[in-house]
């Protein structure tokens, strides 16, 4: 059932970025291990390759079992981990591991788990719960109460602090409301309180500041310095490429770049493939989106609906924001890029999150024809 159910097109579309993110991490790795090696602790130029190796091979059958859950199984889960998610996120800043001046990772000693990239697929099949709730009863205030929700988890996040991932979270709520339906007023209101958050931001959380001052003024010297170095270092190693790339292991200017396997690996890719290989990976993630939204143009489940698109938007913005980082488009936001960032978390958290969307998008062709179907496909 789950063969003729599925949406195999959108599952070869993720194997094949998984896929090109082994290679990209294999052409990081080297110049990653060189980084974080010293004189008591060497690190084998492949060692990120063979780590990533291991959490692909967690991840594809997460994202296929995830896959064939039916939708009241799905959203069940979905409500316990974001339960479970908002728990471990509260805990981050009083518990959490520090790495490059940000506290976001948990230690459960096998490995640290980042809950925020775990809390993402979550996040987005509540809200669009919330959200569909309104068809039985419109006096619910679901604004007001997903509005409360998203508040909670960016000011967690602020205090990480982790900027990128809190406008991912906002985004996303904000492009559900639209897809629900939420007043015009409404929609302008939040419009309109946008520039005064970014504001705000700017004056009164350093993070934001600095970054924007990078960004807006790299002349200056001053805390952002940082971040104008690493953008600097990703656009100087995205373009030394040139169209077609030097070749793998032909980069030099990886070398010069912090975090070229995470939050900038889509600048190792234009490095030794080439920017025409960039342009098909941007193109590949907007294959993803649009045909989600295709899919979803005669759904009839409010839910499926607001979920499925919710799910689409947060991996498409997700993608966006890193691509743009990558080639000095927005400021330094630490923001993996789906399925080719080495990470454990993110990847399995981008499987989860996938292997929702997959779910809530299952339709069986023969399901008018044949009620044993219809009974057991979970139509």
């Amino acid at each position: 059932m789950w063969f003729w159910d599925i949406d195999r097109v959108l599952l070869l579309l993720v194997l094949l970025l998984i896929g090109i993110g082994l290679v990209a991490v294999g052409s990081a790795s080297p110049s990653a291990a060189t980084r974080y090696s010293d004189e008591r602790h060497h690190i084998p130029p492949l060692f990120y390759l063979w780590w990533q190796l291991g959490w692909v091979g967690v991840s594809i059958p997460v994202l296929l079992v995830v896959s064939m859950l039916p939708v009241s199984v799905a959203r069940r889960l979905a409500l316990l981990g974001m339960i479970v998610c908002v728990i471990l996120l509260i805990l981050v800043p009083f518990f959490g591991v520090e790495k490059n001046g940000a506290r976001r990772w948990l230690n459960f000693g096998i490995s640290l788990l980042q809950p925020s990239e775990f809390l993402k697929p979550f996040f987005v099949v509540t809200v669009a719960w919330l959200l569909a709730l309104r068809a039985q009863d419109e006096a619910l205030p679901v604004v007001l109460i997903t509005g409360g929700l998203t508040a909670l988890v960016g000011a967690m996040l602020m205090m990480q602090p982790d900027f990128g991932q809190t406008i991912v979270f906002v985004s996303v709520w904000f492009a559900l409301l639209m897809i629900s339906g939420t007043s015009t007023k409404v929609m302008l209101a939040l419009v309109a309180a946008a520039p005064a958050g970014l504001v705000s931001a700017y004056f009164f959380y350093g993070t934001a500041r600095n970054r924007i001052n990078a960004f807006l003024f790299p002349d200056v010297e001053g805390e952002g310095a940082q971040d104008h170095f690493q953008t600097n270092a990703a656009y100087n190693t995205i373009t030394n490429g040139g169209w077609r790339g030097t070749g793998p292991a032909g980069g030099t200017m990886k070398f010069r770049l912090p975090e070229g396997h995470t939050d900038y690996i889509f600048s190792v890719i234009g490095e030794e493939f080439g920017l025409i290989a960039c342009m098909i990976i941007a193109l590949l993630f907007l294959a993803i989106v649009v045909r989600v939204f295709v899919k979803l143009l005669d759904e009839q489940d409010e839910f499926r609906l607001f979920a499925a698109a919710g799910l689409a938007t947060q991996f498409g913005v997700q993608a966006l924001i890193s691509m743009a980082v990558n080639t000095g488009l927005a400021p330094s936001k630490g923001m993996t890029l789906p399925f080719i960032s080495y990470g454990g978390s993110s990847l399995i958290a981008l499987s989860i999150g996938m292997g929702l969307l997959l779910a809530l998008t299952r339709r069986n062709p023969f399901v008018l024809r044949s009620p044993y179907v219809a009974k057991w496909s979970g139509a």
